[in-house]
């Protein structure tokens, strides 16, 4: 398929020498009247260049490109078209003399809500347990998967009260990637994400609808698709001891099938630390947010809470019970070897498990000998470090903090607008003058949830001190994503002109539709390649992008890659939509 593509690419004159839209990258959705609005413009050549309405052909707007900047990774020039001036409402292109004429795209208030919308429905395809109607999922309606109600105890597992073959019901929550897993640790972070996102912008989500079965309920949308993986999670936890299991999994991936089809045994495998206090910082947030709907969930948060205590007594009689899934292996069968998301250090799922105890409880204890670690600069949250997701906790909760804990949000604060102060500099001579992509290390594995979660701790940075400076850069991340990348695609399957359309997504894959299943983050370029594809463009850090299904490492999907994006579009939203 990718060769098709790239033919299809070459009779279109796609390349870079030849007038063509892919020599203009852009956020193909569009931009909002009053905000910033560049575009970058492949090649060295000095010009002019033209807004033009794209229905009469009217010319609206002209500019001068600006310096040629290159790319570190490829060396590749460009020049940046700034339209900023022009605010009215429309559907333009813009033209460049030698270079082309780039997609349509709008200008408009609320340009981003459909982005919203869709990466939040992202969750609702990603759904087990249960039939997708077309009334809600469209052409990619499909039949009920995994209903996951005779999971078996995996020999790694075993308690007192649950020995080794013991069937339990396990069903709902979300399959974690393009696999039919479900993982504790990977649904940590993005359930604090898409819960924050709610505490951060509550009004936002009163009226906002997104075609799900519990649409026309009194309980927002978001937390709608929310609480179906938390109910999930709940029967994750060893009612006997608190712990919580670290999986719920097939002992390898299923293959490229629908979700009906499979049929294999499933299992839950060995409790450990670090899915326990990803799952007490969860339920302490949970109970938080969902307090706020107990007429309409009744005893829901108060169960939230029970579970977290349950397992903060775990942990703390557990405080280094770590899951290594080869040495699991060596001793217990079936061998397991579907996503490990092992992690040698839980100092930072504690920091982050006691913050929400604490938030939640009042209980100073939850604090003792606990270090933020504002000494060293805050790192981007990944499922595997989340340090940072206490500090957002902290700086959210503000006003219910004593004054002894001041001094511990002073430095909280002030590692947040550093971090944030850090992604700014020389963010003008940028190739693609944007904050992602400004250090190499920012294309890994998964690298548009890097744009995102810089996207919100730029937020965060903005929320702190109302500079509009830190809000413009998190916009500019967005533009990235939706297509002023080196790469020219807009990574939210369907949506944009060049759009993703070959995810590493197994419904996407087996469904025979042509089109994916939409509102899915891609992972973005990933110059390790891991997955041996062929096809990839080039080693380039920038440009290490593959549109075929066979890229796991860079064109897969991840519900902790959806959640950031699905924070960084409400949060613009909620900011500048009006």
């Amino acid at each position: 398929m990718y060769y098709y593509s790239l033919l299809l690419c070459l009779l279109a004159n796609c390349s870079q020498g030849q007038s063509s839209p892919e020599n203009i990258h852009l956020n193909q959705i569009g931009f909002y009247p009053g905000a910033t609005k560049i575009a970058v413009v492949l090649g060295e050549e000095n010009s002019d260049f033209v807004l033009k309405d794209s229905g009469s052909k009217k010319v609206v707007f002209t500019g001068k490109l600006g310096e040629v900047r290159k790319s570190p990774y490829s060396g590749k020039a460009g020049r940046i078209a700034d339209f900023s001036a022009f605010q009215k409402s429309g559907n333009y292109v813009l033209e460049v003399p030698k270079a082309g004429i780039s997609y349509a795209f709008d200008i408009q208030p609320e340009i981003h809500k459909k982005i919203a919308v869709a990466a939040i429905r992202g969750y609702y395809y990603q759904r087990a347990s249960v039939a997708l109607p077309e009334k809600f999922a469209g052409k990619w309606a499909r039949a009920e998967g995994h209903p996951d109600d005779k999971i078996l105890i995996h020999p790694s597992a075993v308690s007192p009260g649950r020995p080794e073959g013991t069937v339990i019901s396990s069903p709902k929550g979300w399959y974690d990637a393009g696999d039919y897993n479900k993982y504790i640790v990977n649904s940590g972070i993005t359930m604090a994400t898409l819960l924050s996102v709610y505490e951060d912008f509550p009004d936002y989500f009163k009226n906002l609808k997104t075609n799900i079965p519990e649409s026309n309920n009194a309980v927002p949308d978001l937390l709608d698709e929310v609480l179906w993986n938390l109910r999930w999670m709940i029967t994750m936890q060893d009612p006997g001891d608190g712990g919580v299991y670290h999986k719920l999994t097939n002992p390898r991936f299923d293959g490229m099938i629908m979700p009906e089809a499979c049929k294999n045994p499933r299992y839950v495998v060995q409790k450990n630390t670090i899915a326990t206090l990803d799952f007490a910082a969860v339920m302490a947030q949970s109970a938080r947010v969902f307090k706020r709907f107990e007429k309409e969930l009744p005893g829901l948060a108060d169960s939230c809470k029970t579970a977290a205590l349950k397992a903060w007594a775990y942990t703390i009689k557990n405080p280094s019970l770590e899951y290594r899934q080869n040495e699991m292996n060596k001793t217990f069968d079936p061998d397991v070897v579907t996503g490990a998301y092992e992690d040698k250090d839980g100092s930072d799922e504690l920091i982050w498990a006691a913050s929400e105890m604490y938030i939640l409880t009042k209980d100073e204890s939850y604090l003792k000998n606990i270090s933020f670690g504002t000494d060293k600069p805050m790192p981007l949250p990944s499922w595997s470090q989340v340090k940072a997701l206490a500090y957002y906790t902290m700086i959210r909760n503000e006003k219910q903090l004593g004054a002894v804990d001041q001094q511990y949000l002073r430095s909280i604060k002030k590692s947040v607008i550093d971090f944030s102060d850090d992604l700014l500099i020389d963010l003008e001579k940028q190739p693609y003058q944007t904050v992602m992509g400004k250090n190499a290390k920012d294309f890994a594995w998964g690298s548009n949830a890097v744009a995102s979660n810089q996207g919100i701790a730029l937020i965060q940075a903005y929320k702190l001190t109302k500079n509009k400076k830190y809000l413009g850069a998190a916009l500019g991340n967005l533009d990235y994503i939706l297509g002023r990348n080196a790469t020219g695609y807009s990574f939210l399957t369907g949506y944009g002109s060049k759009q993703v359309m070959h995810p590493h997504h197994r419904p996407s894959i087996a469904d025979g539709i042509l089109e994916p299943v939409p509102g899915l983050l891609s992972g973005g370029p990933n110059p390790g390649q891991q997955d041996k594809c062929a096809g990839y463009p080039n080693n380039f850090a920038d440009e290490s992008f593959l549109d075929a299904d066979c890229s796991y490492a860079s064109n897969e999907i991840a519900i902790n890659w959806n959640a950031p994006f699905v924070y960084v579009a409400v949060a613009i939203e909620a900011l500048y939509g009006k």
